[in-house]
């Protein structure tokens, strides 16, 4: 269908404060180069977003619609034109700088396996308190006891903090190791879980909050790296390794 032929066209996306949604911007940008009308419906909260999310049946924004027909997303909506899409620009070097500064820190002190892996927990708990808001709308998009229960966004970076910390600590007596165990365990097995639903359930196209909110690096094999990391260690220390 031709450009000239889209009428009465509306479109939904999430712009939080300090937070906007880049594949709404490509849509705002794209809809203007072509001098198309639109009505511009801006979700300023997480809530307006889930509230969109749950009466429309669709998982991400931004959603763009011309009259009574649903478009689809930024992709769809350039395929709709005959445009060639902008794609998400792609970045693993948090990641690495992560990996690589725990095995340095944990072979310099000779810390061993356990110690790599607390230092890494560590580093990654770190990215994602430099900005909490912005990690727990990240987060939001694909964890599913964060989509049930929203504050456990804000907590959950503190959380993984104190299990680094555990993990590196080894504390006695041993019910206080294996109490770390259990929430490793239990953090990594869930964050598997979720991160599974949202790649290869749902295909979802997202980024990863595991390196913070802000990240470009695309949620899959990293996040579940992160979180078999920390189920692993978690299974160590609970058969009191």
């Amino acid at each position: 269908m031709a450009a000239t032929s889209l009428h009465a066209v509306r479109l939904y996306r999430m712009d939080l404060p300090d937070h906007p949604c880049p594949w709404g911007l490509r849509a705002v940008r794209l809809l203007q180069e072509r001098h198309i009308p639109f009505e511009d419906h801006r979700l300023t909260s997480t809530e307006a977003v889930d509230s969109f999310k749950a009466a429309q049946g669709v998982a991400t924004t931004p959603q763009i619609f011309a009259g009574p027909e649903r478009i689809g997303g930024y992709t769809e909506l350039a395929a709709r034109l005959g445009v060639r899409p902008e794609t998400a620009v792609i970045s693993y070097t948090p990641v690495v700088a992560v990996f690589s500064t725990a095995a340095l820190m944990a072979l310099a002190l000779s810390a061993g396996v356990s110690g790599f892996m607390g230092f890494a927990i560590c580093l990654l708990a770190m990215l994602k308190l430099m900005d909490v808001d912005a990690f727990a709308a990240s987060f939001r998009k694909y964890d599913l006891l964060s989509q049930r229960w929203r504050p456990w966004g804000r907590l959950y970076p503190g959380i993984e903090l104190l299990v680094g910390l555990g993990v590196l600590l080894q504390p006695e007596p041993a019910a206080a190791s294996q109490l770390v165990g259990a929430v490793a365990v239990w953090l990594g097995a869930m964050g598997m879980v979720s991160v599974g639903k949202a790649v290869f359930s749902d295909h979802l196209a997202l980024n990863c909050a595991c390196v913070g909110g802000n990240s470009k690096t695309p949620l899959g094999v990293v996040s579940f790296a992160e979180n078999l990391i920390m189920a692993a260690m978690g299974a160590v220390m609970l058969a009191g390794r």
